[in-house]
């Protein structure tokens, strides 16, 4: 009878911990997308026009991919940079190639940023950072911040099931509006985001980190009184075109955050320790409430507990709610979304959990399709992507559009 009464108050004590660690997580997701949040449209008046920013591109040699990012930057930008690995011929933009005598602390893509930090010139108030395979969108000059982070909105690229995942993490996203009041961003999308080039040349890359952009904006933050300001243009990058990619995508992301954690101040860490549990054991969120369920009297308020383990197995939905919401998908594909949501939810999770119990220490680039490629896919005309011209939606005329493909951005 000891032994029951026992090992029912070492469960007890395991489910109520469990629920505090993703409830924390589950109940900042939503100070932040509801209070931190709140007004930050009043300060994204631009104030700095686009012959004020130098653009650097970064690859190793994705020449097609590159040469489609540039030829979706506004015509007003003059000042455009490719950095890469090796010898690429780019219309529309000045290449550096990075020597590989070339020897720092960074490695990898922080290597390369590194490098043109030190040797590409810049007489622009504003760098802007752009991943090889991102389609700037809306893009006619810029805020007055020290850090400026443009939302994404990954493409279609063949994957339904990496796709699907794609709104679930836009949706979970939307705390980013709420980044402005911290002084530590949680986080930031390498992808699309312009600094300060004094502020850059200050503070450098040479660490060794595979998640540069996230380690930068912390050391900034730690070392400046940093400004940053969220712009919800939702630069187009293409999706993973396959599960596979996927996957070892997120275990580098979590891989890298686990890592540079020791960047944060102490009283950040305990929510961020909250984040990546919550993340990774997502998945196992339904078996907190099954468990409250099917062992009625295990664990002291017992009652309680259903009622708070199935509202956190609600906010998963809510998530993927925000998600189809900033994908403008039509009201009627809500539904479809939503009943997938515990599959987005475990194959998010699966690279994060990897990367917790197994961390990755080298940089490996997600793949990249085509220009024709991304049009097959979303059934667009031939050259619909090179008629992009930045300033503009990439695939709608106006936000009060809504988009009709299921698992493509068709419209």
């Amino acid at each position: 009878m000891t032994d029951l009464v026992s090992l029912q108050g070492v469960l007890a004590i395991f489910l109520w911990a469990a629920l505090l660690v993703y409830g924390l997580s589950s109940l900042w997701w939503v100070v932040e997308v509801t209070l931190l949040s709140r007004g930050w449209k009043q300060d994204t008046e631009e104030v700095w026009g686009l012959d004020d920013i130098q653009v650097r591109v970064l690859t190793i040699d994705a020449e097609s991919v590159v040469q489609q990012t540039v030829n979706a930057l506004p015509d007003n930008i003059t000042d455009v940079r490719v950095i890469a690995e090796a010898d690429i011929s780019i219309n529309g933009a000045q290449v550096h190639v990075v020597p590989d005598d070339f020897d720092c602390n960074a490695t990898n893509k922080g290597r390369a940023v590194e490098w043109a930090r030190r040797n590409v010139d810049a007489d622009k108030e504003y760098l802007l950072y752009l991943d090889e395979d991102t389609l700037v969108t809306e893009l006619t000059g810029l805020p007055d911040a020290d850090f400026i982070q443009f939302t994404e909105k990954p493409i279609y690229t063949g994957s339904r099931l990496t796709y699907l995942c794609e709104v679930f993490r836009t949706g979970y996203q939307f705390e980013q509006l709420g980044f402005r009041r911290l002084s530590y961003p949680l986080y930031a999308w390498g992808g699309g985001f312009a600094i300060r080039r004094e502020i850059e040349q200050e503070v450098g890359w040479d660490v060794a980190t595979i998640t540069e952009d996230t380690n930068l904006i912390w050391r900034a933050a730690r070392d400046h009184n940093l400004t940053y300001q969220l712009v919800n243009d939702r630069f187009r990058n293409q999706a993973p075109p396959s599960l596979k990619a996927m996957i070892k995508q997120r275990r580098r992301w979590m891989s890298g955050t686990i890592g540079d954690d020791h960047l944060l101040p102490p009283l950040y860490r305990p929510l961020y320790f909250t984040r990546v549990i919550a993340w990774a054991f997502s998945p196992f969120v339904p078996l907190l409430a099954i468990a409250s369920y099917l062992l009625p009297g295990t664990a002291p308020g017992i009652g309680l507990y259903s009622l708070l383990s199935t509202a956190l197995l609600g906010i998963l939905f809510v998530y993927m709610f925000f998600g189809v919401v900033g994908y403008r998908k039509h009201p009627i594909l809500w539904p479809v979304f939503l009943i997938l949501t515990p599959l987005a939810v475990v194959l998010h999770s699966v690279g994060a959990l990897w990367g917790v119990v197994s961390p990755v220490e080298e940089f490996e680039v997600t793949e990249k399709v085509t220009a024709d490629v991304i049009e097959q896919a979303n059934h667009l005309d031939e050259g619909a992507l090179a008629e992009h011209d930045g300033t503009g939606r990439l695939l709608r005329e106006s936000d009060d559009e809504f988009e009709i493909g299921i698992f493509s951005d068709d419209d």
